[in-house]
């Protein structure tokens, strides 16, 4: 097996697509934000990518059958518009060398498809549970930068802190190289779990972006199981009989 292996279940002619990626991060935030998009949409699979550089396993389906490790490449047709291909998957590469092969890879069989522009979704962790969290945004040019802040996402001169890490920064790295335009959306997390109310906050800039509509629905009622859950968290024990001195804890 090759460092990286491209299979493809198919091999679709796309209209200047938009290359968007989701793979597990930081609140699980772009993973989760792509994963629905790819639900919403009916997005057909046309090609698996294997690496070395994932984890040594296999995941085992409801059917007991198992498949190797992988990320996913589909492909939605909009007409008179951009087609997008969305990119989801089990796991980033868990090196540096992987995380630069399987980014090239990746930008290198968009670039023969055509495309020209990139979305990169992830989480920002803030390290507290935020209420309504913000998108924050990094771009390639001050034309991106410009139209990123009409649709509603933030730019803070110093966040997020350190740069942007994995394949979120690589493929706009990368992509700039090969003279694409790309752009990473950065929903603010806790960092503590996977969190649907920051993905959906994060993708339905993307969605206003892209002109395109899609049901929350789905997602607005796992953001609220979070919410009710983080709430029965904060709040305090009820006193014990023995009175007010004695200490509350939070459960």
């Amino acid at each position: 097996m090759e460092s990286v292996t491209i299979r493809y279940t198919e091999e679709p002619t796309l209209n200047k697509p938009i290359l968007i990626e989701g793979l597990p991060g930081v609140g699980n935030v772009g993973k989760l934000a792509a994963e629905y998009l790819v639900k919403k949409l009916e997005a057909k699979k046309f090609a698996s990518i294997y690496s070395k550089h994932f984890p040594p396993q296999v995941l085992i389906g409801e059917d007991g059958v198992i498949r190797l490790v992988s990320n996913d490449l589909f492909y939605h047709r909009i007409e008179g518009a951009n087609d997008l291909i969305i990119l989801i998957g089990d796991y980033q590469g868990t090196s540096q060398e992987g995380q630069y092969d399987l980014s090239e890879k990746v930008v290198d069989l968009f670039s023969i498809m055509g495309g020209e522009m990139v979305y990169t979704l992830g989480g920002w962790s803030v390290g507290r549970i935020v209420q309504e969290p913000r998108v924050l945004g990094a771009a390639t040019s001050p034309e991106i930068v410009e139209k990123l802040k009409n649709a509603g996402v933030a730019f803070s001169k110093d966040e997020p802190a350190g740069g942007i890490v994995g394949a979120a920064g690589l493929l706009l790295g990368i992509g700039q190289l090969r003279g694409l335009e790309a752009a990473c959306l950065m929903g603010e997390t806790s960092g503590y779990f996977s969190d649907p109310k920051s993905a959906q906050n994060l993708l339905e800039i993307l969605v206003k972006i892209l002109n395109i509509d899609i049901d929350f629905t789905d997602l607005e009622a796992r953001a609220k199981e979070l919410d009710d859950l983080t709430a029965r968290l904060e709040e305090p024990m009820s006193e014990e009989p023995g009175g007010k001195d004695e200490l509350n804890y939070f459960g």
